[in-house]
């Protein structure tokens, strides 16, 4: 996974005309926001943010290098985004500790068109988001199945990921993801029970009235 990096001033003076004055300068105005309530002021180039903005997650972990010599490594929180101006107003990053093992929730994002049904199968989604625990670094991005080689009665398991070394999926790995199912076949065989069943009661006698 390729590092996102983001180089960040420290800035001390805030309202509405600061605020305005850094957006002329082609910067964004943001907050860095830690575990225990603190927040930092900065400003970021828009140009850097933006090369960023429509790739990363709400697990990508960027690292910030702020001109007073720290490194902090960060989420991005929210970001206020004009529609009309297309331009991104104000960030808000949330601090992470890079030693400190995080459990957050990830988005499973099925992937593909099985070849399987065109044969009488049909794409059956299972969970859609699991639970996973690592350290920030090791966070992954995003998790796309591909079941494009999903065959007739086949299933891919919570247990069939790979998220990579240092990453602990706490799902139960017997959770479904995905699966083709052979309908035509079960639609006959309900078709044949029902046909029975009539062939069966048009042979009985009629009852007397």
């Amino acid at each position: 996974m390729d590092r996102k990096i983001l180089e960040a001033r420290v800035r001390t003076v805030t309202g509405k005309g600061a605020a305005k004055r850094i957006r002329a300068e082609g910067r964004i105005p943001a907050v860095i926001y830690d575990g225990e309530g603190k927040s930092s002021l900065i400003d970021i180039l828009e140009s850097d943010f933006n090369k960023l903005f429509h790739q990363i997650t709400r697990t990508t972990t960027i690292d910030i290098k702020l001109d007073d010599g720290r490194d902090v490594i960060a989420f991005v929180k929210d970001a206020q985004h004009d529609i009309i101006s297309d331009r991104v107003r104000h960030v808000d990053f949330y601090a992470v500790d890079p030693d400190k093992i995080i459990r957050t929730k990830i988005r499973v994002h099925v992937t593909g068109a099985p070849d399987a049904v065109r044969l009488g199968g049909v794409l059956e989604t299972g969970v859609s988001e699991i639970e996973i625990e690592c350290l920030p670094r090791a966070l992954p991005e995003r998790i796309a199945v591909d079941v494009t080689k999903l065959g007739l009665n086949e299933t891919v398991f919570v247990s069939d990921l790979k998220l990579g070394d240092g990453v602990k999926i706490l799902t139960h790995g017997e959770f479904p993801i995905a699966s083709v199912k052979h309908v035509r076949s079960n639609v006959s065989a309900a078709t044949e029970d029902a046909a029975a069943g009539d062939s069966e009661a048009a042979s009985e006698p009629a009852s007397a009235k």
